[in-house]
């Protein structure tokens, strides 16, 4: 891996893609009127392409997975239900905030962890012009990334992946984790200092004092 900023560092590992599972129903929310054609239209093209973004911030506030395909389903339909509230603005943010929120009462639900899958997922996605050699470093290279990030306390870890993973502006991550612009940017760059001590050469120091705290 080339050696960078920070944010380089976070950008060589590719988001992990949402599959969704399949649906048991017709789709249609308990109690809730069938929604017209022209909101589910509109809902298709404003909201769901931003799906696997939304699954990539679950998975990395989570650590789970498994956990992130249920609150990111549920994120969607509490989404769908509340698309009528959208009014302006990123809808990104707006998701992503939704998706926020899910996070917060599943982790408080439950909090056992299962074993990741995404050595399996990357394998899966391999290029077929690196060699068998090649593959493995850049697995391996990924796996460093993903493990460093998650190694980050979460408010620091939260602002990386939004920014440097999703692409939200200040102005968007404030509106999805309502604090300050000043916030925002001061966890940005803690964030970032903390994965380039992990990921970056210690320059001389010694590991100990090149490594951060997790």
């Amino acid at each position: 891996m080339k050696h960078g900023t920070g944010r380089e560092l976070v950008k060589s590992f590719a988001p992990v893609r949402f599959i969704a599972r399949r649906a048991t129903g017709d789709g249609s929310a308990p109690g809730r009127s069938t929604p017209s054609a022209d909101q589910a239209d509109e809902f298709r093209r404003l909201i769901l392409p931003h799906l696997d973004g939304a699954y990539n911030l679950a998975r990395y506030l989570t650590r789970d997975p498994t956990l992130s395909e249920d609150i990111v389903q549920d994120a969607m339909v509490r989404a769908f239900r509340a698309f009528a509230q959208l009014r302006g603005g990123s809808p990104r943010a707006w998701l992503f905030a939704i998706v926020r929120n899910c996070c917060r009462t599943a982790m408080a639900v439950s909090l056992t962890a299962h074993e990741s899958e995404f050595c399996e997922e990357v394998a899966a996605r391999a290029d077929p012009s690196l060699t068998p050699e090649d593959e493995a470093l850049r697995t391996s290279e990924i796996e460093r990334v993903r493990l460093a990030i998650e190694a980050i306390p979460e408010p620091f870890r939260e602002a990386v992946v939004l920014r440097d993973l999703e692409e939200l502006s200040y102005a968007e991550i404030a509106a999805v984790t309502l604090v300050p612009i000043g916030t925002v940017m001061s966890r940005l760059a803690r964030g970032r200092g903390m994965l380039a001590k992990e990921l970056l050469p210690s320059n001389g120091t010694s590991d100990g004092q090149a490594r951060s705290a997790s």
